[in-house]
């Protein structure tokens, strides 16, 4: 092995590994994927598919274990159920492990199965065909995607109350704060606050240097150069409107609180690991192949996503089977996540756009099946009006933006 490529092994030792072949082995502390480098971006879609699979199975075969916590758990609020003879919470999908499951199967096919997924940006960059001032500009502009996710699972925490209707007798309000608990460890989980015992509460240094997805993001900053003054710019239109969808259908009350859920559950988490994974890839390959010195650190919110999305998927997952009791519910569930990865195709293609100054097909252009065509119109309305009250400086030509009349969606 020659001086050289000694000096390129040890720089990368933080990400890589080499085997005698000298074919790079991503770390199991980057990613649980050793051989993500020889994956095309279709084998770790299916891999993915296939791991939340099993990963939900697990979750329901302890949900029949008596000896599992998580049976406890539910046991406790069954057992209140029955007392009452005719609770519906009896009826839940919770309480019925093969209808979960086949809920589950429906739910997370619809999801994994839509375009977005496979948007050109993401494989482009898989392939590590980026250069650093495309990287460097694809990141200042998703910095204001992941800056503004958090706070709609904040926003579709609030929709969850003491006051909601519900048909659970004595178990509304347990119901309501179970749901609550999950989405609050989802914020918590993007704030980098956890749980405290009184004695250790932390000081307010302390509370105000937690280690929050945005600060893990300013980190790939300083890996690629980029200094804090220069850290934050106004968004693309096309940011933008997904940033305003996710907010809409999370926290506004056109939208039903199944459909918040589903928007920051099924819409947003099942998704997450697997195209995070494409950009970590493409993004240790590219630093690999040009000798840029990015670190673990610098990629440490990618590996978050990936190591913490499912779990987040899959609480909300068994907190959504709560509030699905038909058939109706799950197309509602369907059409809430349509809303989401449309709005995420529309930002995807604008940052191919802007990132390599070239066009790529939008979701009208595509051959999209009627699945995942809209069958209502009111987020459109809505749209219309929270682009209207976007401040200036905050969107690139912010009076053009509050005027614009195009949408992402593909209507029916």
């Amino acid at each position: 092995m020659s001086r050289a490529t000694q000096q390129q092994h040890q720089q990368f030792s933080d990400l890589l590994e080499f085997d005698q072949a000298n074919r790079p082995r991503v770390l199991p502390h980057v990613h649980h994927l050793a051989e993500l480098l020889e994956m095309d971006a279709e084998a770790v879609l299916a891999r993915f598919k296939h791991d939340q699979v099993e990963d939900f199975r697990r979750v329901v075969a302890e949900l029949k274990d008596p000896n599992n916590p998580l049976y406890a758990q539910f046991a406790d609020l069954r057992a209140i159920a029955e007392q009452q003879g005719d609770n519906p919470f009896l009826d839940t999908a919770l309480f019925k492990p093969e209808r979960l499951e086949a809920m589950f199967m429906a739910l997370h096919e619809h999801v994994m199965a839509h375009p977005v997924w496979r948007h050109p940006f993401f494989l482009r960059v898989f392939k590590g065909e980026i250069t650093q001032a495309q990287l460097t500009r694809f990141a200042l502009h998703y910095f204001n995607q992941v800056k503004n996710t958090r706070q709609c699972v904040a926003l579709a925490l609030g929709r969850f109350s003491g006051v909601m209707d519900l048909p659970y007798g004595q178990l509304n309000e347990r119901v309501s704060e179970l749901t609550q608990i999950v989405l609050a460890q989802l914020v918590a989980d993007e704030y980098g606050v956890g749980n405290h015992e009184l004695e250790e509460y932390p000081t307010l240094g302390g509370l105000f240097a937690s280690r929050t997805h945005i600060v893990m993001y300013r980190q790939l900053f300083e890996g690629l150069g980029v200094p804090f003054a220069e850290q934050d710019v106004p968004m693309l239109h096309g940011v933008a409107d997904n940033v305003l969808i996710q907010r809409l259908v999370a926290g506004n009350e056109q939208f039903t609180t199944l459909e918040a859920l589903a928007s920051v559950g099924l819409g947003m988490e099942w998704g997450v690991p697997e195209f995070f994974t494409l950009l970590l890839g493409g993004m240790v390959r590219f630093a690999w192949q040009n000798d840029v010195p990015l670190t673990r650190e610098q990629l440490q919110v990618f590996v978050a996503h990936v190591q913490y999305d499912v779990l987040h998927a899959i609480s909300v997952m068994l907190v959504t089977s709560f509030y699905a009791r038909d058939e109706q519910a799950i197309e509602s569930i369907k059409q809430a996540t349509n809303m989401l990865m449309s709005g995420r195709y529309g930002m995807m293609t604008e940052l191919y756009q802007h990132v390599f100054d070239e066009s790529c097909p939008s979701l009208h252009q595509l051959d999209l099946p009627e699945q995942y065509k809209l069958t209502d119109r009111r987020i459109e309305q809505a749209l219309r009006q929270a682009r209207a009250q976007v401040a200036d400086g905050r969107v690139v030509d912010a009076e053009a933006y509050r005027q614009k009349s195009d949408m992402p969606f593909v209507f029916v």
